[in-house]
């Protein structure tokens, strides 16, 4: 596994505990977390460096731009917070301007090898709007997308048939949001489709429901904003999940994640930003696999990205 620098923009709760989360993984041979905030990147850094003798070694630093260059992948985790009952897509006006101001800064450090994975929300604007503000490749350049969507969905199933959560094989496509699709028609348990596996599994008897697909979609569309109902933020579960990405980036795995990526044609669909199964490596994206969902989920992708292009257009993309 190639161990390189990276760089994190933006120290707020998803900054921090990914900076936090990839030095307790070992995945970095250094780390630099910058914010405009210049304290509060300065605090976490001392605070997590007082914990290295703990870890693998690993340099962290705080500071000004210029230390992100030679990075193997920068992530951006930086912009306005998403305020209780406020959608995604309401942060999309407020985090063009930051990541415009951004994006000014980093492309003086960048090289054309250097990966920039977005966290940001609305996560799959924002991936789009980067890309036509960079200039660099379009598979360098890619948002963490729905995989933690998918997490959380596979979580659900995992506990209602009591089945390890890794053995349990789905996805959420589309965009990391309001339009989101779970792919019911690929959800495997054991290689077996969930409609049949319900038919077999025993743990829905003596009174127990079947696995109602319209409540679990809703409860994972919604999970956000019911944690930020609760606590004010997400960020344990969003650090996992790019800790995910950045080892399929680092170690050159080859795994298929549902990344939100540009789109050139697959699907149908063009000049957009969303996510579906994609191949995953030290190159960024290697290709998105066109896979054969159901006709009800094509359409409703397709959707996902109408809607995706209309607020890209109200953003002046």
């Amino acid at each position: 596994m190639f161990k390189g620098k990276i760089s994190i923009i933006g120290a707020g709760f998803v900054g921090s505990t990914t900076a936090y989360t990839i030095m307790h993984s070992g995945l970095a041979s250094e780390i630099v977390l910058i914010d405009i905030n210049k304290n509060k990147a300065e605090g976490d850094v001392m605070d997590m460096n007082h914990g290295i003798s703990f870890v693998s070694p690993v340099k962290i630093s705080s500071g000004g731009y210029e230390l992100i260059e030679n990075s193997s992948v920068i992530i951006i985790t930086a912009g306005v917070n998403q305020k209780p009952g406020e959608t995604r897509i309401d942060l999309l006006k407020r985090n063009t301007d930051v990541f415009k101001n951004i994006f000014d800064e980093i492309l003086k450090y960048c090289n054309p090898q250097t990966i920039i994975l977005i966290v940001t929300n609305p996560v799959d604007i924002l991936t789009y709007i980067a890309v036509k503000i960079s200039g660099l490749d379009k598979k360098n350049i890619f948002g963490s997308g729905t995989v933690l969507d998918t997490a959380r969905l596979k979580y659900l199933i995992g506990e209602h048939i009591n089945i390890d959560v890794r053995d349990i094989h789905t996805y959420i496509i589309g965009e990391h949001g309001d339009t989101e699709v779970a792919a019911w028609s690929l959800t495997r348990i054991a290689g077996i489709n969930i409609d049949e596996y319900c038919d077999i599994c025993k743990r829905c008897k003596n009174g127990n429901k079947k696995i109602c697909k319209t409540e679990y979609e809703l409860m994972t569309k919604n999970a956000a904003y019911d944690i930020i109902n609760k606590k004010g933020a997400t960020y344990y579960a969003i650090a996992l999940s790019v800790k995910r990405i950045i080892e399929c980036i680092t170690g050159n795995e080859n795994s298929i994640l549902t990344v939100s990526s540009y789109f050139d044609g697959e699907y149908g669909i063009k000049d957009i930003c969303l996510s579906v199964p994609t191949l995953v490596n030290s190159k960024g994206i290697e290709t998105i696999i066109e896979v054969p969902f159901a006709d009800e989920e094509i359409k409703a992708l397709r959707h996902s990205a109408d809607a995706l292009k209309e607020l890209a257009k109200q953003a002046g993309f």
